[in-house]
C-alpha cells in the first residue's frame, strides 16, 4: 500500500507507540509505598499480607469491593450506538 513518505512499517509503529504511551500512563496512577495501615473509610485495620500484595493500599477490602462495585454500575458509554442510529 502507498502511503507516501511514510515507511511500510509507519501505521504499526503509531500503533505500539499509542499502546506504549497508554501502558505508563497507567503505571503512573498506580499507588505506590507502604499503604494505610488503617482503611480510610471505614478505620478497620488493613492487614499486613494486604499491605505487601497492594502497594499504596487504602482501602480494607469490604470498602475496596464496595468502590469497586460502584465504579463498575457508572458507565457514560453509549452500548446502543450513535444518536443518529437510534433515531432511525
Amino acid at each position: 500500500m502507498a502511503t507516501g513518505w511514510a515507511g511500510d512499517g509507519a501505521v504499526q509503529d503509531q500503533i505500539d507507540a499509542t499502546v506504549d504511551d497508554a501502558i505508563k500512563r497507567a503505571r503512573s496512577q498506580l499507588k505506590q509505598g507502604p499503604g494505610s495501615e488503617r482503611c480510610e473509610e471505614c478505620d478497620a485495620p488493613i492487614p499486613e499480607a494486604r499491605r505487601k500484595a497492594v502497594p499504596g493500599v487504602t482501602l480494607c477490602v469490604a470498602c475496596q469491593q464496595a468502590h469497586d462495585e460502584e465504579e463498575n454500575t457508572f458507565t457514560a458509554y453509549n452500548r446502543r450506538g450513535s444518536k443518529d442510529s437510534q433515531l432511525r
